[in-house]
Protein backbone atom coordinates (compact mmCIF):
# COMPACT_ATOMS: atom_id res chain seq x y z
CA UNK A 1 0.00 0.00 0.00
CA UNK A 2 1.57 3.17 -0.75
CA UNK A 3 2.24 5.82 1.95
CA UNK A 4 0.55 9.23 1.26
CA UNK A 5 -1.07 8.97 -1.69
CA UNK A 6 -2.47 11.97 -3.68
CA UNK A 7 -4.62 12.24 -7.03
CA UNK A 8 -3.52 14.75 -9.34
CA UNK A 9 -5.55 15.75 -12.11
CA UNK A 10 -3.59 17.64 -15.20
CA UNK A 11 -4.48 20.60 -14.50
CA UNK A 12 -3.22 19.83 -10.73
CA UNK A 13 0.06 18.23 -12.01
CA UNK A 14 0.68 21.56 -14.00
CA UNK A 15 0.24 23.35 -11.14
CA UNK A 16 2.75 21.46 -8.69
CA UNK A 17 5.52 21.88 -11.68
CA UNK A 18 5.05 25.47 -11.67
CA UNK A 19 5.55 26.21 -8.03
CA UNK A 20 8.19 23.43 -7.72
CA UNK A 21 9.77 25.29 -10.55
CA UNK A 22 9.56 28.77 -8.43
CA UNK A 23 10.26 27.36 -5.48
CA UNK A 24 13.87 25.60 -6.81
CA UNK A 25 14.22 28.62 -7.40
CA UNK A 26 13.90 30.44 -4.32
CA UNK A 27 16.15 27.58 -3.02
CA UNK A 28 18.95 28.30 -5.16
CA UNK A 29 18.95 31.95 -2.85
CA UNK A 30 18.96 29.79 -0.21
CA UNK A 31 22.02 28.41 -1.26
CA UNK A 32 23.70 31.56 -2.10
CA UNK A 33 22.64 32.45 1.57
CA UNK A 34 24.28 29.46 3.11
CA UNK A 35 27.27 30.05 1.22
CA UNK A 36 27.37 33.41 2.65
CA UNK A 37 26.67 32.30 6.20
CA UNK A 38 29.79 30.23 6.04
CA UNK A 39 31.49 32.49 4.41
CA UNK A 40 30.27 35.24 6.93
CA UNK A 41 31.41 32.59 9.91
CA UNK A 42 35.01 31.41 8.69
CA UNK A 43 35.88 35.41 8.56
CA UNK A 44 34.73 35.61 12.08
CA UNK A 45 36.87 32.44 12.99
CA UNK A 46 39.94 33.57 11.29
CA UNK A 47 39.94 37.28 12.13
CA UNK A 48 41.08 36.31 15.92
CA UNK A 49 42.96 32.82 15.00
CA UNK A 50 45.57 34.51 16.62
CA UNK A 51 43.83 34.27 20.32
CA UNK A 52 42.77 30.39 19.22
CA UNK A 53 45.02 27.22 19.85
CA UNK A 54 43.85 26.02 16.51
CA UNK A 55 41.10 27.32 13.82
CA UNK A 56 37.77 25.38 13.83
CA UNK A 57 36.75 26.09 10.23
CA UNK A 58 34.85 23.05 10.21
CA UNK A 59 31.43 23.84 10.50
CA UNK A 60 31.96 27.14 7.54
CA UNK A 61 33.50 24.62 5.53
CA UNK A 62 30.46 22.65 5.13
CA UNK A 63 27.83 25.65 5.11
CA UNK A 64 30.20 26.94 2.04
CA UNK A 65 30.59 23.52 0.50
CA UNK A 66 26.50 22.92 1.00
CA UNK A 67 25.65 26.42 -0.43
CA UNK A 68 27.40 25.89 -3.38
CA UNK A 69 26.19 22.36 -3.69
CA UNK A 70 22.50 23.82 -3.38
CA UNK A 71 22.60 26.36 -6.19
CA UNK A 72 23.41 23.65 -8.56
CA UNK A 73 21.28 21.22 -7.30
CA UNK A 74 18.15 23.26 -7.26
CA UNK A 75 19.02 24.61 -10.66
CA UNK A 76 18.77 21.47 -11.86
CA UNK A 77 15.78 20.71 -9.95
CA UNK A 78 14.38 23.92 -11.45
CA UNK A 79 14.86 23.01 -15.23
CA UNK A 80 13.43 18.91 -14.08
CA UNK A 81 10.36 20.86 -12.55
CA UNK A 82 9.70 23.35 -15.61
CA UNK A 83 9.55 20.00 -18.74
CA UNK A 84 7.54 18.35 -16.22
CA UNK A 85 4.71 20.54 -17.58
CA UNK A 86 5.08 18.46 -21.15
CA UNK A 87 4.69 14.71 -20.60
CA UNK A 88 6.68 14.28 -23.75
CA UNK A 89 10.29 16.62 -22.09
CA UNK A 90 9.35 14.49 -19.08
CA UNK A 91 10.52 11.25 -20.92
CA UNK A 92 14.28 12.97 -21.08
CA UNK A 93 14.55 13.05 -17.07
CA UNK A 94 12.90 9.86 -16.55
CA UNK A 95 15.70 7.87 -15.96
CA UNK A 96 17.45 10.60 -13.68
CA UNK A 97 14.20 11.69 -11.57
CA UNK A 98 14.97 8.97 -9.30
CA UNK A 99 18.74 9.36 -8.83
CA UNK A 100 18.19 12.91 -8.38
CA UNK A 101 15.39 12.75 -5.71
CA UNK A 102 18.04 10.25 -3.87
CA UNK A 103 21.17 12.53 -4.21
CA UNK A 104 18.62 15.85 -2.87
CA UNK A 105 17.85 13.35 0.13
CA UNK A 106 21.34 13.05 1.27
CA UNK A 107 21.91 16.89 0.44
CA UNK A 108 19.15 17.84 2.93
CA UNK A 109 20.84 15.87 4.88
CA UNK A 110 23.68 17.39 4.92
CA UNK A 111 21.94 20.46 5.55
CA UNK A 112 20.42 19.06 9.15
CA UNK A 113 23.87 17.89 9.79
CA UNK A 114 25.39 21.69 9.21
CA UNK A 115 22.55 22.96 11.57
CA UNK A 116 23.23 20.14 14.32
CA UNK A 117 27.34 21.37 14.09
CA UNK A 118 26.23 24.94 14.72
CA UNK A 119 25.04 24.06 17.91
CA UNK A 120 27.46 21.83 19.01
CA UNK A 121 30.84 23.40 18.06
CA UNK A 122 30.68 25.65 21.40
CA UNK A 123 32.94 23.05 23.85
CA UNK A 124 35.92 22.82 20.80
CA UNK A 125 35.88 26.73 20.48
CA UNK A 126 36.00 27.34 24.17
CA UNK A 127 38.99 25.01 24.95
CA UNK A 128 40.61 26.31 21.65
CA UNK A 129 40.41 30.05 23.02
CA UNK A 130 41.22 29.00 26.52
CA UNK A 131 44.71 28.00 25.34
CA UNK A 132 44.73 30.74 22.31
CA UNK A 133 43.86 33.29 25.25
CA UNK A 134 46.60 31.59 27.21
CA UNK A 135 49.07 32.04 25.23
CA UNK A 136 48.53 35.72 23.54
CA UNK A 137 49.03 36.69 27.18
CA UNK A 138 52.25 35.09 28.04
CA UNK A 139 53.43 36.66 24.39
CA UNK A 140 51.83 40.13 24.98
CA UNK A 141 55.23 41.33 26.46
CA UNK A 142 57.49 40.46 23.39
CA UNK A 143 56.31 43.41 21.54
CA UNK A 144 60.55 43.31 19.91
CA UNK A 145 60.14 39.40 18.89
CA UNK A 146 59.54 38.64 15.47
CA UNK A 147 56.06 37.04 14.91
CA UNK A 148 55.03 38.16 18.43
CA UNK A 149 55.35 42.01 17.87
CA UNK A 150 51.20 42.15 17.39
CA UNK A 151 50.09 40.26 20.07
CA UNK A 152 49.97 42.93 22.11
CA UNK A 153 47.74 45.34 19.98
CA UNK A 154 45.63 42.42 19.71
CA UNK A 155 44.86 41.28 23.20
CA UNK A 156 44.35 45.30 23.87
CA UNK A 157 41.85 45.65 21.07
CA UNK A 158 40.32 42.87 22.20
CA UNK A 159 39.89 43.61 25.58
CA UNK A 160 38.78 47.29 24.66
CA UNK A 161 35.91 46.32 22.39
CA UNK A 162 34.70 43.43 24.24
CA UNK A 163 35.45 45.21 27.88
CA UNK A 164 36.79 41.78 29.02
CA UNK A 165 40.17 41.29 30.94
CA UNK A 166 42.18 38.18 30.92
CA UNK A 167 41.60 35.18 29.86
CA UNK A 168 38.86 33.66 32.88
CA UNK A 169 39.24 37.47 34.31
CA UNK A 170 41.19 40.18 35.57
CA UNK A 171 43.40 38.39 38.13
CA UNK A 172 44.94 36.20 35.19
CA UNK A 173 47.74 39.06 34.61
CA UNK A 174 48.71 38.40 38.12
CA UNK A 175 50.56 35.47 37.68
CA UNK A 176 51.94 36.18 34.20
CA UNK A 177 55.16 38.74 33.53
CA UNK A 178 53.45 40.85 31.52
CA UNK A 179 56.07 43.89 31.31
CA UNK A 180 59.24 43.58 29.02
CA UNK A 181 62.03 43.32 31.24
CA UNK A 182 63.58 46.19 28.73
CA UNK A 183 61.14 48.32 30.34
CA UNK A 184 62.06 47.35 34.19
CA UNK A 185 64.64 49.26 35.83
CA UNK A 186 66.96 47.40 37.11
CA UNK A 187 68.70 49.52 38.87
CA UNK A 188 65.55 49.42 41.18
CA UNK A 189 65.91 47.69 44.32
CA UNK A 190 62.33 46.74 44.21
CA UNK A 191 62.31 45.63 41.13
CA UNK A 192 65.44 43.25 41.52
CA UNK A 193 64.05 41.84 45.00
CA UNK A 194 60.57 40.83 43.09
CA UNK A 195 62.43 39.20 40.10
CA UNK A 196 64.65 36.58 42.81
CA UNK A 197 61.81 36.17 44.92
CA UNK A 198 60.54 34.31 41.80
CA UNK A 199 61.35 30.68 41.26
CA UNK A 200 61.19 31.69 37.53
CA UNK A 201 62.86 34.88 37.59
CA UNK A 202 59.77 36.52 36.68
CA UNK A 203 58.43 40.14 37.21
CA UNK A 204 54.87 39.53 38.61
CA UNK A 205 52.98 42.56 39.80
CA UNK A 206 49.20 42.44 41.16
CA UNK A 207 48.02 44.90 38.18
CA UNK A 208 46.70 44.61 35.13
CA UNK A 209 47.01 46.23 31.34
CA UNK A 210 45.66 49.58 30.35
CA UNK A 211 43.21 48.16 28.07
CA UNK A 212 41.44 46.65 31.07
CA UNK A 213 40.09 49.25 32.23
CA UNK A 214 36.67 50.32 32.27
CA UNK A 215 35.05 52.91 29.86
CA UNK A 216 32.43 53.55 31.94
CA UNK A 217 33.54 54.16 35.49
CA UNK A 218 33.60 57.09 36.85
CA UNK A 219 36.80 57.30 38.89
CA UNK A 220 40.38 57.14 37.42
CA UNK A 221 41.63 53.47 36.41
CA UNK A 222 43.25 51.61 38.99
CA UNK A 223 45.63 49.02 37.03
CA UNK A 224 48.56 48.91 39.64
CA UNK A 225 48.81 47.63 42.93
CA UNK A 226 45.04 46.36 42.65
CA UNK A 227 45.38 44.42 46.17
CA UNK A 228 47.11 46.87 48.00
CA UNK A 229 44.12 49.31 50.02
CA UNK A 230 46.78 51.71 51.26
CA UNK A 231 48.25 52.73 47.58
CA UNK A 232 44.95 54.45 46.87
CA UNK A 233 42.95 56.91 49.09
CA UNK A 234 39.46 55.60 49.81
CA UNK A 235 39.81 52.18 48.41
CA UNK A 236 39.03 48.77 49.47
CA UNK A 237 39.39 46.09 46.23
CA UNK A 238 37.74 43.71 48.34
CA UNK A 239 34.31 45.74 49.35
CA UNK A 240 34.65 47.94 46.32
CA UNK A 241 33.89 47.42 42.89
CA UNK A 242 36.57 47.72 40.73
CA UNK A 243 36.44 50.02 37.71
CA UNK A 244 38.54 47.25 35.88
CA UNK A 245 36.47 44.99 33.39
CA UNK A 246 35.36 42.60 35.49
CA UNK A 247 34.81 39.30 32.45
CA UNK A 248 36.70 37.33 31.13
CA UNK A 249 37.95 37.60 27.61
CA UNK A 250 37.13 33.89 26.63
CA UNK A 251 34.03 33.93 27.88
CA UNK A 252 32.90 37.46 26.03
CA UNK A 253 34.24 35.48 23.35
CA UNK A 254 32.36 32.53 23.34
CA UNK A 255 29.03 34.29 24.33
CA UNK A 256 29.92 36.39 20.75
CA UNK A 257 30.42 33.44 18.59
CA UNK A 258 28.13 30.98 20.10
CA UNK A 259 25.11 34.03 19.06
CA UNK A 260 26.70 33.74 15.69
CA UNK A 261 26.12 30.33 15.38
CA UNK A 262 22.59 29.67 17.13
CA UNK A 263 21.69 32.46 14.71
CA UNK A 264 23.10 30.46 11.82
CA UNK A 265 22.19 27.54 13.34
CA UNK A 266 18.31 29.06 13.03
CA UNK A 267 18.37 29.93 9.60
CA UNK A 268 19.91 26.85 8.55
CA UNK A 269 17.00 24.92 10.06
CA UNK A 270 14.56 26.78 8.48
CA UNK A 271 16.58 26.52 4.69
CA UNK A 272 16.35 22.93 6.06
CA UNK A 273 12.58 22.74 6.32
CA UNK A 274 12.07 24.25 2.87
CA UNK A 275 14.44 22.02 1.02
CA UNK A 276 12.39 19.00 2.95
CA UNK A 277 9.12 20.63 1.08
CA UNK A 278 10.87 20.75 -2.09
CA UNK A 279 11.82 17.38 -1.81
CA UNK A 280 8.80 15.91 -1.38
CA UNK A 281 6.75 18.17 -3.89
CA UNK A 282 8.98 16.63 -6.31
CA UNK A 283 8.83 12.75 -5.50
CA UNK A 284 5.22 13.66 -5.33
CA UNK A 285 5.32 14.90 -9.47
CA UNK A 286 8.07 11.91 -10.16
CA UNK A 287 5.60 9.57 -9.11
CA UNK A 288 2.59 11.21 -10.78
CA UNK A 289 3.91 11.76 -13.54
CA UNK A 290 5.38 8.12 -14.06
CA UNK A 291 1.82 6.89 -13.60
CA UNK A 292 0.58 8.78 -16.29
CA UNK A 293 3.20 7.33 -18.68
CA UNK A 294 1.79 3.80 -18.01
CA UNK A 295 -1.91 4.86 -18.37
CA UNK A 296 -0.46 6.39 -22.00
CA UNK A 297 -3.19 8.96 -21.39
CA UNK A 298 -1.51 12.31 -20.65
CA UNK A 299 -5.15 14.20 -19.51
CA UNK A 300 -5.97 11.40 -16.99
CA UNK A 301 -5.50 11.64 -13.53
CA UNK A 302 -3.19 9.61 -11.90
CA UNK A 303 -1.68 9.13 -8.28
CA UNK A 304 1.15 10.37 -6.28
CA UNK A 305 2.82 9.06 -3.43
CA UNK A 306 6.06 9.69 -1.40
CA UNK A 307 6.66 5.43 -0.92
CA UNK A 308 4.84 2.99 -3.53
CA UNK A 309 4.75 0.43 -0.70
CA UNK A 310 4.76 0.76 3.22
CA UNK A 311 7.72 2.13 5.10
CA UNK A 312 8.72 -1.96 6.60
CA UNK A 313 8.11 -3.28 2.86
CA UNK A 314 10.40 -0.41 1.60
CA UNK A 315 13.00 -1.17 4.63
CA UNK A 316 12.74 -4.76 3.89
CA UNK A 317 13.21 -4.59 0.12
CA UNK A 318 16.42 -2.16 0.32
CA UNK A 319 17.66 -4.63 2.84
CA UNK A 320 17.29 -7.57 0.59
CA UNK A 321 19.36 -5.22 -2.10
CA UNK A 322 22.17 -4.72 -0.50
CA UNK A 323 22.30 -7.69 0.67
CA UNK A 324 22.62 -9.47 -2.30
CA UNK A 325 25.12 -6.99 -3.56
CA UNK A 326 26.92 -8.47 -1.10
CA UNK A 327 26.81 -11.55 -2.37
CA UNK A 328 27.60 -10.59 -5.35
CA UNK A 329 30.61 -9.71 -4.42
CA UNK A 330 31.52 -12.37 -2.15
CA UNK A 331 34.71 -14.93 -2.42
CA UNK A 332 34.87 -18.18 -1.00
CA UNK A 333 38.24 -18.56 0.53
CA UNK A 334 38.18 -22.20 0.12
CA UNK A 335 41.06 -23.59 -2.40
CA UNK A 336 39.72 -26.83 -3.42
CA UNK A 337 36.26 -24.53 -4.70
CA UNK A 338 36.80 -25.45 -8.15
CA UNK A 339 38.81 -29.28 -7.82
CA UNK A 340 36.19 -32.08 -8.15
CA UNK A 341 35.85 -34.42 -5.64
CA UNK A 342 37.18 -37.79 -5.25
CA UNK A 343 33.66 -39.69 -5.17
CA UNK A 344 32.76 -37.69 -8.31
CA UNK A 345 36.09 -38.83 -9.89
CA UNK A 346 35.18 -42.15 -8.95
CA UNK A 347 31.45 -42.58 -10.02
CA UNK A 348 32.75 -41.06 -13.77
CA UNK A 349 35.32 -43.88 -13.98
CA UNK A 350 32.73 -46.59 -12.90
CA UNK A 351 32.03 -48.66 -16.19
CA UNK A 352 29.12 -48.70 -17.48
CA UNK A 353 26.98 -52.05 -17.52
CA UNK A 354 24.47 -52.53 -19.55
CA UNK A 355 21.11 -54.16 -18.58
CA UNK A 356 19.86 -57.20 -20.72
CA UNK A 357 17.03 -56.82 -22.58
CA UNK A 358 14.40 -59.84 -22.16
CA UNK A 359 13.20 -61.17 -25.89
Amino acid sequence: MAVLKVTFTKTNRDKLAQVLWVLNWVSVVTGVTLFSLGLFLKVEIVKRRELMSKEIVSVPNMLICVGLTACAINFLGGKICYDCVDTTKFLRWKLLMLPYIICTFFFTFCILVGALMCYSMRNDLEESLFLGLRDAMRYYKDTDMPGRCYIKRTMDMLQMQFQCCGNGGYRDWFHIQWISNRYLDMTDSEVVERLRSNVEGKYLIDGVPFSCCGLHSLRPCIQHQITNNSAHYNYDYRKEELNLNRRGCRQALLEHYTQIMQSIGLIVLIIWLFEVSVLTGVRYLQTAMENVLRLGDPDSESDGWLLENSIADTARYNFNIIKNLGKCYQVDDDPNIDVPSSSLQAQENVPVKQIPVAR
